[in-house]
């Protein structure tokens, strides 16, 4: 006796052949853009420090890029950080960086009206507040600090902006208080296991490779912030309102955290361009962005947290018309 099978109507069987191609068109459109030629030339991207996360991201997009866009030449240049980015950008000298959102509003608020050819691309992640003392220092908070020698970040780095914030929230006056010197985590590290400073400031996503390589030859410990900080940190101007109070995760810097989270202040990062930045181009920018997040995380963990829901939340910045074009095509 033959074997009795379940009869699939003709009807059934197109629909089924009809949502595969429907799922299919939806994953070449996610991956590029059927039937365009990749965009081509150069564009210039500003980084930040060596051993910074801004530094270690860019490399790596820089990578994917080629992948979708071969004739693309991509040129990084290092800088300072954030307000040095959102400077070159806006002076025409970068044609995208990162930068965090309380450097773009200050930039704003020193150029009024300045930020207007300034555009967002996505929202990547957030920066988390880093005060860093030998394990033994008797530095238990920022009023600690008093009369101590501090790395305060870099002159325009975004870390100088907010470390000199949180220090003014404390009580601290970060002139007279403090012997403040300019290093940041290229050299803040090294000067720190030499005693030659007593604490620095970092403001990176986590982990940031060059405390991640102190944490593997040098025992240090972090300073908790407490997160009534951040209310009088918002009364100081209209660009300390993109802080807030947070947890660094224990999973940053295991061996040096113990299993603990450290209370501290986060602020996002933006991808930021120009509007006279070829709209296109920066639609296959944003798609790269947001499809080579698992690349690119599996070695910059902050990349994990760059996120589709998200990433259209670029304030203060308006977005890009590519990038808008983009999010406008991936929309459920």
């Amino acid at each position: 006796m033959s074997k009795m099978f379940p009869r699939i109507g003709r009807r059934r069987t197109l629909q089924g052949a009809a949502a595969g191609v429907v799922a299919l068109g939806l994953l070449l459109w996610w991956l590029l853009p059927l039937g365009e030629d990749p965009p081509s030339g150069s564009i210039t991207f500003s980084t930040g420090t060596p051993s910074g996360v801004y530094q270690e991201y860019a490399t790596m997009l820089r990578d994917e890029l080629a992948k979708d866009m071969p004739n693309l030449k991509v040129t990084l240049t290092t800088s300072n950080g954030s307000q040095e980015n959102v400077q070159r950008v806006a002076d025409g000298d970068a044609d995208f960086t990162i930068a965090a959102a309380d450097a773009v509003q200050t930039y704003e608020s020193r150029h009024q009206g300045a930020s207007a050819r300034l555009r967002g691309v996505a929202r990547l992640y957030d920066d988390y507040v880093q005060l860093v003392v030998d394990h033994d220092s008797d530095i238990r908070s920022l009023a600690d600090l008093k009369g101590r020698t501090v790395a305060t970040g870099l002159p325009r780095s975004g870390v100088r902006l907010i470390a000199e914030r949180v220090l003014k929230a404390a009580g601290v006056d970060p002139v007279k208080d403090i012997t403040a010197v300019s290093e940041g985590i290229d050299t803040g590290p090294e000067k720190l296991r030499q005693g030659k400073i007593d604490a620095f400031f970092w403001s990176g996503g986590v982990p940031t490779g060059g405390l991640r390589d102190l944490a593997k030859t040098f025992d240090f410990r972090f300073v908790p912030i407490d997160a009534s900080l951040v209310a009088k940190m918002h009364d100081q101007d209209s660009s300390t309102g993109y802080y807030r109070a947070t947890n660094m995760p224990e999973s940053a810097y295991p061996t040096i955290q113990d299993g603990n989270t450290v209370p501290t202040i986060a602020v996002a990062n933006l991808l930021m361009t120009r509007t006279d930045v070829d709209p296109r181009l920066t639609e296959w920018l944003t798609r790269t962005v947001l499809k080579s997040r698992d690349d690119i995380g599996s070695q910059v963990h902050s990349a994990q947290l760059v996120d589709l829901r998200t990433a259209i939340y670029t304030d203060p910045l308006r977005l890009h018309d590519g990038a808008r074009r983009y999010y406008r095509s991936v929309k459920p």
